[in-house]
């Protein structure tokens, strides 16, 4: 509207000055400058608008999300109190004003936040904490004013009385201040959405309830997580056996499943996937059906949609035999070495190339561990080391393609280290010399690469026969690996 009125007082001005013979050239450039950057600023997004602003395109209940029992049954007793506004009013109790989501990427923060929106039949909006962070001070402190003003409207708009604003990324909205010291726009727009938080009243006509999220909460700054801003914080984790199996369930209800697919061996065998991976994998596997032109989609293709989802698509580039034949005794070493120290660990191994993999030993979890022992991770470490002691024994070097592996050696000893499971006892993380620590690795996985040596010396016409086959057949299942392995005889 005022703009409306500073272009109307421009046009009268500009005709009087016209009528007095004065020469408005010049003023009308001006104005059509003002009016060109004008036009530039809100369609960019500099000066934020409705365009900034996400709505959900349809609505999302707390039914529709598997594997978050515990964390939405956490985010119900916090939008409780936005239900019932009345009562708490009356006994006096200060309204939550916000609510941060943590969690890994994938876990469905997001759609626990629009979830949360129907469940307090609030109006919903979204943003990226990206969005208010510009070169030009004060762009961003206006943003967060105009996204809670946009919240308040809407919901008068939509005949709510209530609104939720979702920020996404907020790590990157409410980094810790003077962490940007050369950028000082960072802490102005902090500080008003600080300002807006502090502002939020139970006895407004409309309520206004931030929820945001963010898989960094160590890099936050403390104003934010003070009482009173985001008075509860709820933790979004990874799914476990169930929560997989119930996400899968909703994932699949849309889509012609074979009779030979058994959801819970595919909840199994997907150990550390997210929400996001398990919608990636029925997706990938309803693909690969229509690509074999079957009208259902089989268990065969949930199982190379997992491969896919953790790797990538097939490589079209094919290995030379000199390589396969390395890849099938390093790959072969690898699932040996995992059924003698964890028997019925192997799902499946394979040499098919797949991303930057030429091949990859499949391994399920019986139960999700969340603690380790030392014994758990010295076998986790000659697991990752059988692929390169195998190629030493049966071709008499080894190469570049363990690099992985000893990382992920390194990795586990060091784990190892730090938590007080080595020759070292109990360190301090910043005390201990890296001299130190790296001494320590390096005995740790000698050890353990002795272990495995010895194992595969006696397993010696194991290793030959599987890496024969797989080098034939290029897959093998787990049940047939430990099949040969019981076939072979020493």
């Amino acid at each position: 509207m005022v703009k409306e009125i500073l272009l109307g007082v421009v046009i009268a001005f500009a005709i009087f000055a016209a009528l007095l013979g004065i020469n408005v050239t010049p003023l009308l450039f001006l104005a059509g400058v003002f009016l060109l950057l004008n036009y530039i600023i809100e369609n960019k997004g500099l000066i934020p608008g409705s365009k900034n602003i996400i709505k959900p395109e349809s609505e999302i209940s707390f039914e529709d999300i598997g594997g978050q029992k515990t964390a939405i049954s956490e985010l119900k007793e916090a939008l409780d109190f936005v239900i019932n506004k009345e009562k708490l009013s009356k006994m006096g109790i200060r309204p939550i004003k916000g609510i941060l989501l943590t969690g890994p990427p994938g876990t469905g923060k997001t759609l626990l936040a629009k979830a949360a929106a129907k469940y307090t039949n609030s109006s919903f909006i979204a943003t990226s904490g990206s969005e208010f962070i510009e070169m030009y001070a004060g762009v961003g402190a206006q943003r967060v004013r105009n996204l809670f003003e946009t919240a308040r409207n809407l919901a008068r708009k939509e005949n709510k009385n209530s609104a939720i604003i979702f920020i996404d990324e907020i790590d990157i909205l409410g980094a810790k201040r003077g962490t940007n010291e050369s950028h000082h726009e960072y802490d102005q727009t902090l500080n008003q959405l600080l300002v807006e938080m502090d502002g939020i009243k139970s006895d407004g006509e409309i309520n206004i309830l931030v929820i945001a999220a963010t898989n960094r909460p160590d890099l936050l700054d403390p104003a934010l997580l003070r009482p009173g801003r985001f008075d509860r914080q709820v933790v979004v984790d990874l799914p476990d056996k169930s929560g997989r199996l119930q996400i899968l369930k909703i994932h699949t209800k849309n889509k012609p499943l074979g009779e030979d697919v058994n959801l819970e061996a595919i909840a199994e065998n997907t150990f550390g996937f997210s929400g996001a991976h398990l919608e990636s994998l029925c997706n990938e596997a309803a693909i690969l059906a229509m690509r074999d032109n079957s009208d259902v989609i089989l268990q065969k293709h949930f199982v190379e949609a997992v491969d896919k989802v953790i790797l990538g698509e097939k490589s079209d580039k094919k290995p030379a035999e000199e390589e396969i034949f390395r890849v099938s005794v390093h790959e072969a070493g690898h699932a040996i070495i995992s059924e003698i120290v964890n028997p019925g660990s192997v799902a499946t191994v394979t040499i098919v190339p797949r991303g930057k993999a030429l091949g990859f030993v499949r391994q399920f979890d019986k139960e999700d561990t969340l603690i380790y022992t030392k014994e758990q991770l010295e076998k986790d470490i000659m697991v990752a080391l059988g692929g390169t002691v195998a190629e030493l024994l049966v071709l008499g070097n080894r190469s570049t393609g363990s690099v992985n592996d000893f990382e992920q050696a390194v990795h586990i000893a060091k784990k190892m280290v730090y938590t007080g499971l080595s020759g070292l006892g109990i360190v301090s993380r910043e005390d201990v010399p890296k001299e130190k620590v790296n001494e320590e690795v390096n005995k740790i996985i000698k050890e353990e690469e002795e272990k495995v040596q010895k194992m595969l010396e006696e397993k010696l016409e194991h290793l030959e026969e599987i890496a024969n086959i797989l080098r034939k057949e290029e897959t093998i299942s787990g049940e047939k690996l430990r099949e040969l392995i019981s076939a072979v005889k020493l």
